[in-house]
């Protein structure tokens, strides 16, 4: 079976292009489309797939594994079932490149109820969303894991602000980990995110990291009342990405999603 059988509608992306992806998928409920998305997957695939608990878990990875091998078949040539993936030392995962493959690059994130996919050309880009309702000790992970300065500014806030500060200190930081391929391996005390009014979003480092602010961008989202999603882009501090949101059902149809940006915006 080729991508044309299936009727994949064909993207493209430009060089300076952030391709953003939401699915909720809970509103994927079609029988014959979950069978589609089993076919595309690897015996390694599956067997993870069967081995999560709850039917609700094994829904989300068939549907976040579904998107994409999807969208990788609508921005280069190949069935969704043919893609190859490698990961790093740090567990981050990548496209196994062929031959003249053009240099996309993507990140995935997924919370309970809506997983997200960023896609650009090579560029390291991290993404991540967080369900902002859910239940925890939020400012006591702060108190442990965030930097001083961020600690500091978090509980400055007042109290009924303190809660929704912190998702947005910690999808921003998952970003820049995610994008840095390095994960949980970078202390999440070593860098500072810096929130202010009608201000871009800043980052500065600890001298351990040894990164250059300059040379990242970032934006903060709320795609849903119940949401929050940040995307952390590396790239040549002279130019500027554009941002396109879209949310999707993987073979069932795309449409624009129009999502409330928090904060000035960064030069994404």
């Amino acid at each position: 079976m080729t991508t044309q059988d299936l009727h994949l509608p064909l993207l493209n992306i430009e060089r300076q292009e952030i391709h953003l992806w939401f699915v909720f998928p809970n509103d994927i409920e079609a029988p014959l489309l979950l069978d589609q998305y089993a076919t595309f997957l690897t015996m390694e695939e599956k067997t993870q797939w069967q081995r999560f608990h709850f039917a609700r878990h094994r829904h989300q990875y068939l549907v976040t594994r579904a998107l994409i091998r999807t969208l990788l078949s609508r921005y280069l040539p190949g069935h969704p079932a043919e893609w190859r993936f490698s990961k790093n030392e740090y567990g981050k995962p990548e496209v196994i490149p062929f031959s003249g493959m053009m240099p996309l690059r993507f990140n995935l994130s997924h919370t309970e109820g809506l997983i997200a996919c960023g896609v650009v050309l090579e560029h390291d880009i991290g993404v991540d969303v967080e369900d902002i309702e859910r239940s925890g000790d939020q400012l006591g992970i702060a108190d442990r894991f965030f930097s001083d300065r961020e600690v500091n500014d978090l509980f400055a806030l007042p109290l009924d602000s303190q809660k929704s500060r912190f998702f947005d200190y910690w999808t921003l930081k998952e970003s820049y980990i995610k994008a840095r391929g390095m994960g949980l391996s970078i202390p999440l005390g070593q860098f500072s995110f810096h929130l202010a009014d009608n201000q871009p979003i800043r980052i500065s480092f600890d001298p351990q990291l040894q990164d250059d602010p300059e040379h990242w961008q970032f934006r903060l989202l709320q795609p849903t009342p119940c949401y929050k999603a940040a995307v952390g882009l590396c790239q040549n501090p002279t130019t500027s990405h554009r941002l396109i949101i879209r949310q999707t059902v993987p073979l069932g149809g795309d449409q624009p999603l129009m999502v409330p940006t928090l904060g000035a915006s960064a030069r994404v």
